[in-house]
């Protein structure tokens, strides 16, 4: 059976380095790496070359077409021959960037830039300008349409079941396009899960731990901060990795010391964030958890218990004491009334 398996490397989430400009397609570069180390990069250009830009980042209405351009460059000291195209964007489940497997036809910003170029041959440590055509479609629906510029080039492998796979190692430049209209900036949290932390330790208060679903339900990519709120403490999470419209992330966020009151409302929240900073109107969910404070219950039972105890033995005291009293008494009458008898008989 025969797979295709994407590896999509690092250079969509790093900016990839420029090199000095130089005229003509396939020009050679200054440096290579050592003949083992097959390395090539994607980055946005202008006609002389790589300028600088982390991105290619457009804001165009409906219907609205442009011209740009990547630099694809071979770093390695060999010749090769790589595929160029343009596919959507996702984000993966522990919230980083991703595009659709080679295999899948895109429906965004993948399906409307097209490169001039589907494939290109590079000599080692040589560069090549490939220009792209972007159109937007006409019911192009408003805000954030994110994707990539890849340049791949598949090899063969073997999959752990001894199948025979075709393994796409994809390096590439990351498209934001922001399509003209009323924008949504909307996050929401599902799937809540709240988990009680409590020992036999009653010094020790007892924690909570909120894991939930963030997802952009929105049109334009979002962070976020999540936090829980009980008792009236705040307690924040880790900062969200930007999520694109449509994706989805699982979240955490552990509490400190709760006072176990029996019941506890806990207020479950993320504060969007614009990818310029700007904070949103918060998505919030509430619920309640029990908080039962065995802990303390059981040191205040053996509390009382103890007191009980003290108290207990002191009465059996006064009883014993006062019994012996008695005791002495009455064998002083008798010890009286005997002694009368001899002396009087």
């Amino acid at each position: 059976m025969h797979r295709t398996i994407s590896l999509f490397l690092t250079s969509l989430l790093f900016v990839p380095t420029p090199v000095a400009p130089v005229p003509a397609a396939a020009a050679p570069v200054a440096s290579a790496p050592p003949a083992t180390a097959i390395t090539w990069s994607v980055a946005p250009s202008g006609p002389a070359g790589p300028d600088g830009r982390a991105a290619l980042d457009y804001k165009l209405d409906p219907g609205a077409t442009l011209t740009d351009r990547v630099t694809v460059t071979n770093h390695s000291a060999q010749a090769l021959t790589l595929r160029i195209y343009a596919s959507d964007a996702l984000t993966t489940p522990d919230g980083g960037f991703d595009l659709l497997a080679a295999d899948r036809e895109p429906a965004g910003a993948g399906a409307w830039i097209t490169p001039e170029r589907e494939t290109v041959e590079l000599p080692a440590a040589s560069r090549v300008i490939v220009p792209l055509a972007v159109v937007v479609p006409d019911d192009a629906t408003p805000g954030d349409h994110v994707g990539g510029v890849v340049a791949s080039l598949t090899g063969q492998g073997v999959a752990p079941d001894g199948s025979a796979v075709s393994v796409d190692h994809r390096v590439g430049t990351r498209v934001y396009l922001r399509v003209t209209g009323a924008l949504r900036p909307e996050l929401a949290i599902r799937d809540l899960e709240i988990v009680r932390h409590t020992g036999w330790n009653p010094a020790r208060l007892p924690t909570l731990t909120a894991a939930f679903t963030v997802a952009n339900t929105g049109n334009v990519r979002l962070t976020g901060t999540p936090a829980v709120r009980t008792h009236g403490t705040v307690f924040e999470g880790s900062g969200l990795p930007q999520l694109l419209p449509g994706g989805t992330v699982r979240a955490t966020v552990h509490t400190g010391g709760v006072w176990p009151l029996f019941r506890a409302s806990v207020e479950t929240s993320v504060t969007p964030r614009t990818v310029d900073g700007q904070a949103l109107d918060r998505a919030v969910t509430r619920t309640t958890v029990w908080l039962v404070p065995w802990s303390q219950l059981a040191m205040i039972g053996a509390f009382l218990l103890l007191i009980a105890g003290v108290i207990l033995a002191r009465r059996r005291r006064r009883q014993r004491m006062a019994a012996a009293l008695a005791e002495a008494e009455q064998r002083g009458r008798d010890l009286a009334l005997t002694s009368a008898k001899e002396t009087n008989p």
